[in-house]
């Protein structure tokens, strides 16, 4: 069975953090949307780089994609066909933004139930040290948290480490 590769929108696949930048950086265009969980009346801007969709797809003879983002289904919708990926399994959040075991982002310990032992791949702008060590212990099978800067989003050296840690398992 392959290892999952879980995958953020804002931050991994969003550079967000960018969009104070009078351009978008090298690669990403910018895009209009209102995702169904979108509370505000003006549309959100999302930064998408179609590269990323490429290389995604290249990492997927190696591992299973899945969304594991706040936009949940909607990534299928909104970021998956500008990206080029087929529609993904999500993790779906019983509750966002609650308490937290040990000071950890509050994804991780849904992550973990998802992963269900399964060894993992995770990337996101918000995991922390905690998030590693509470993975570490309460883990039993291999797992790589990438932590991705919000204002750059994936890169080469990304995929690169994702593809060799694959390689590992």
């Amino acid at each position: 069975m392959k290892p999952l590769l879980l995958i953020d929108v804002d931050g991994p696949l969003n550079p967000y953090a960018a969009l104070s930048e009078p351009r978008p950086p090298h690669g990403y265009t910018a895009h209009v949307m209102r995702p169904s969980a979108w509370p505000y009346p003006q549309p959100l801007t999302v930064l998408l780089n179609p590269e990323h969709g490429t290389e995604l797809l290249a990492l997927a003879g190696r591992y299973e994609l899945v969304w594991a983002t706040t936009w949940e289904g909607d990534a299928n919708e909104w970021i998956g066909p500008h990206l080029g990926l087929p529609e993904l399994p999500y993790i779906s959040w019983p509750e966002t933004h609650g308490r937290t075991p040990r000071g950890t982002f509050w994804k991780t310990r849904y992550v973990l139930e998802y992963a269900a032992g399964r060894p993992f791949a995770w990337v996101d702008d918000e995991i922390t040290p905690y998030d590693r060590e509470w993975v570490e212990r309460e883990h039993l099978t291999p797992a790589l948290l990438l932590r991705v800067d919000p204002g750059i989003g994936l890169t080469r050296p990304d995929f690169e480490a994702l593809a060799r840690w694959a390689a590992e398992e």
